[in-house]
């Protein structure tokens, strides 16, 4: 069985009910991890988005909505970028010079912490992540169980 890590994208599909992302996850759900960087992006994007003025009316729903995802995170595994992915990620900027764009270097951690623990990524952004030799892809976002 393969280890399926899904990037932020899907992870943000997946807790606004995403119908075939939640039925894939149900599928895998034991071989299911995220990676810390996604943890980064998901934080950030609350913070942002709690600390815009022009939300204040709806405070109650995001801190909701930030509340749930602190708790799916609780109970999902999350992947560190450790030596093994910083090794990748390393060799990935120096021998592939389109991949040192200041735009994707989130999604080059992703994925050399995908490619430290020999996974499938789990995204839509083939755009950027095609671009990363011998990774790995699958969208979940399509319907094809």
């Amino acid at each position: 069985m393969s280890l399926f890590v899904l990037d932020t994208d899907h992870i943000s599909l997946w807790l606004r009910g995403h119908s075939s992302i939640c039925a894939r996850s149900a599928q895998f759900s034991s071989d299911i991890a995220v990676t810390i960087v996604t943890v980064q992006e998901l934080y950030n994007g609350w913070v942002v988005n709690i600390n815009n003025p022009s939300f204040t009316n709806n405070l109650v729903e995001l801190y909701t909505r930030f509340w749930a995802t602190v708790e799916f995170l609780q109970s999902v595994r999350i992947l560190n970028f450790d030596a093994a992915a910083d090794t990748h990620y390393r060799q990935l900027l120096k021998a592939h010079p389109p991949l040192r764009k200041n735009r994707i270097q989130k999604d080059v951690r992703i994925a050399a912490i995908a490619l430290s623990v020999n996974s499938v990524l789990v995204t839509r952004n083939q755009r950027d992540f095609s671009q990363v030799p011998d990774l790995l892809l699958e969208d979940w976002t399509k319907n094809n169980l």
